[in-house]
């Protein structure tokens, strides 16, 4: 695996404590918030998590900034374009569905990343702090002096198309299609555009934070390594200029303006911050005996519910790996699954779906809704030769959620392959009573 040269520098590894700074002197010695703060700094607190969380599941960051946050001027509400949260007036559809891949604005229409957010499906209630919602970023330009931050939920954000420079209150990271990266709750970020036109994926949980999946029998390492997640280094901005910073707050976006840059954070320390990883380090268990395994052993990162086991997301890769079984059908089995399973992909083929199926576009396949590869894959898969093969240059992913998705209006009308069922038609009857 070659080694990308990175724009910024990270610290590693995920749900440590990190502490950075980017001048040194300017986090405070054995306490948080001391009377005066080194180099004139304010010491603000950012809390991921009820104070009271169990030490294991506590998650807060400590800024030392310039001007505290709260420096700015009244909220106004905004248009919300094509996002939503509010799924009680979405009319319910059991269909197996299939977008076609989203179109980026043309250049005369500069969309950036919070203009380009386009909601597909979702369900709960940010309000309640249950729930997720799914949805599509298509920007052609890049956020100048403006930012977003979003009190609903955490964003796991999967580009397909160009790269994201991001910049938060944490610091910068570089996101390339092949990587994912995870916006916590209440973080001020902007996204630059350095490849022009760019198109991806979001899952947006309300519940909790992402974590790591339990490896149970497989042992102390495999799937996605802690190390390998990275984390922003302190970078800060010491300007005048005026910025405007918009707040998604229950499903409605607000606006206010500021003074001053929201980068100013000067030091911090925590564990509760923005991070990405390279799919590609993914380190994929399989079957080496017999059956296509359930998709779960391919999780990269799942954020849970109250009920054991159950995930209101489990974001699961199908990364570039070996299929070796010995007398089984190697592709996803046909199902009828309790789980919603949205699908998306970011390069190559889908070994279920090889047509059709597309870059930039995505699946819904609902709860019991039935589903499984095409005929075309079926007739293949029976009857080829059973020789370990290489699936080389692909990665599709699923968010998958115990929820029972609603549709938004847009996503019912817009992008929709109408043919999509009929990839299932032509499968014939092999049935023999004899």
């Amino acid at each position: 695996m070659s080694k990308r040269v990175e724009k910024y520098k990270y610290q590693v590894g995920f749900g440590n404590l990190h502490a950075t700074e980017a001048l040194p002197n300017s986090l405070p010695i054995g306490q948080n918030s001391p009377q005066m703060c080194p180099r004139g700094l304010y010491a603000e607190q950012l809390s991921g998590s009820p104070f009271t969380a169990p030490r294991a599941e506590n998650q807060k960051t400590w800024f030392y900034r310039i001007k505290p946050a709260v420096t700015h001027k009244p909220f106004s509400k905004i248009s919300n374009g094509l996002l939503t949260n509010d799924f009680s007036k979405c009319v319910p559809n059991p269909a197996q569905l299939r977008w076609k891949p989203f179109t980026i604005p043309e250049s005369d229409k500069p969309t950036d990343f919070v203009q380009g957010l386009i909601t597909i499906c979702g369900a709960g209630d940010p309000s309640m702090k249950e729930g997720c919602a799914i949805h599509i970023y298509c920007a052609n330009t890049s956020m100048e002096n403006k930012a977003f931050y979003n009190s609903d939920g955490d964003f796991l954000i999967v580009p397909q198309q160009g790269r994201l420079d991001i910049q938060s209150e944490m610091g910068f990271l570089e996101v390339f299609p092949g990587e994912i990266c995870v916006i916590p709750r209440g973080i001020y970020f902007s996204v630059r555009l350095p490849d022009g036109p760019s198109r991806g994926y979001i899952c947006e949980v309300y519940n909790g934070h992402f974590k790591l999946p339990e490896l149970g029998p497989i042992g102390a390492n495999g799937l996605a390594n802690p190390r390998d997640f990275q984390v922003p280094v302190a970078a800060f901005e010491d300007n005048n200029t005026s910025f405007k910073v918009v707040n998604k707050f229950i499903g409605e976006l607000f606006e206010f303006t500021m003074d001053h840059s929201p980068y100013n954070v000067v030091a911090w320390h925590g564990n509760f911050y923005p991070y990405k990883y390279d799919l590609n380090h993914y380190n994929a268990m399989n079957s080496v005996s017999f059956d296509h395994p359930d998709p779960s052993i391919f999780t990269v990162l799942t954020c849970a519910t109250a009920t054991p086991g159950t995930a209101c997301c489990d974001f699961v890769i199908f990364p570039p790996r070996w299929q070796v079984q010995d007398r089984s059908f190697r592709p996803p089995y046909y199902h009828r699954n309790l789980m919603s399973e949205y699908m998306g992909l970011i390069r190559g083929e889908y070994e279920a779906k090889k047509e059709g199926f597309l870059p930039g576009g995505g699946s819904l396949h609902s709860c019991m809704s039935a589903h499984g590869p095409d005929a075309k894959t079926f007739a293949k898969a029976s009857t080829e030769e059973l020789k370990p093969i290489k699936l080389p240059d692909t990665m599709a992913f699923m968010f998958e959620s115990t929820y029972m998705f609603k549709i938004t209006d847009f996503a019912q009308s817009n992008f929709i392959d109408d043919k999509y069922y009929e990839c299932w038609q032509d499968l014939p009857s092999y049935f023999k009573s004899d």
